[in-house]
């Protein structure tokens, strides 16, 4: 009883390839096929003689269920049954002959340890990451790959290291997500053929070395300081301006300046200080000179 499965195209391409080389190669692999097809198919015929004479127990190992987000490969003597993963609901096996394979199609989360990784500047940084993967095609998962999870995992590790080992400090810092899209370009390509699909990688967190931070934020107090200084040098020479303008108005008029002293006389008095100190004009001081005779200093 032969089926249709990956080893069974494998089997024909080799074949089809053979053909090209000489006859005597198809002859070999038709010879092969076609013993194993007589011995799968005696040795199905003895498992349902089995299966017939223990009637109803044996319905107990013959009958599976597989839940809705689950898949199971079956493989009988080696080869896949049916071309096409089983499931979900019930099915059917032959007992002594099938093994099961249960493939979970969830979308599984797995952490990534934190990596040590050398940026492109010479940093050493830590980075960790979060992987979502699930599985597309459970035959795939099953034939080509040991454990799809587990490799698909280590990958990631690996690819978080090559990927950010060729960026710079700045780059992880403010393109996070041009990061996890690149990763999750290479992961997908790569485990494509393990029946793998990874929906999402995601850069957590980024740990520097005390000694960096310590010089990041002297670096950013510095520059904030410098700003400060050139702000406060802008609005001086804003107001130095505005002084300027001022004192050309006042210089105009002959009381305009005497308006200002009675204005900065009304504001200080408003303080309720017990000292106030009255200004008084120059011109005033030289008319009382000039009207008592004294010698001006």
């Amino acid at each position: 009883m032969a089926s249709s499965s990956p080893a069974h195209l494998m089997e024909e391409g080799r074949s089809s390839r053979d053909t090209t080389q000489g006859q005597p190669a198809t002859s070999g692999y038709q010879a092969e096929h076609s013993e194993a097809g007589i011995c799968s198919t005696i040795l199905a015929f003895f498992s349902w003689i089995l299966v017939i004479l223990f009637f109803p127990f044996s319905l107990l190992w013959c009958v599976k269920i597989v839940t809705e987000y689950e898949r199971v490969v079956i493989l009988r003597l080696g080869r896949v049954v049916g071309g096409r993963a089983k499931g979900p609901g019930l099915f059917f096996i032959l007992p002594c002959l099938d093994e099961l394979k249960k493939v979970d199609l969830r979308t599984v989360v797995y952490d990534v340890p934190p990596q040590e990784i050398l940026t492109k500047d010479s940093v050493t940084v830590t980075v960790d990451a979060v992987l979502y993967f699930r599985i597309f095609q459970p035959i795939l998962s099953v034939t080509n790959v040991t454990n799809a999870p587990h490799s698909t995992w280590l990958l990631a590790q690996t690819t978080l290291r090559n990927v950010l080992g060729t960026k710079s400090l700045q780059e992880l810092l403010s393109h996070r997500e041009q990061i996890s899209q690149e990763m999750q370009n290479i992961l997908d390509e790569a485990t494509d053929p393990w029946g793998v699909r990874v929906e999402r990688i995601e850069v957590k967190d980024v740990r520097l070395p005390k000694q960096l931070q310590r010089a990041m934020a002297a670096e950013a107090e510095a520059s904030r300081e410098a700003r400060a200084k050139v702000i406060a040098a802008e609005g001086e020479q804003n107001a130095s301006r505005g002084l300027k303008e001022a004192a050309n108005v006042m210089n105009r008029s002959k009381g305009a300046m005497q308006l200002r002293y009675l204005q900065t006389l009304t504001s200080v008095a408003s303080e309720k200080n017990h000292t106030i100190m009255f200004p008084l004009p120059l011109d005033l001081l030289n008319r009382l000179f000039d009207t008592l005779g004294a010698p001006r200093s």
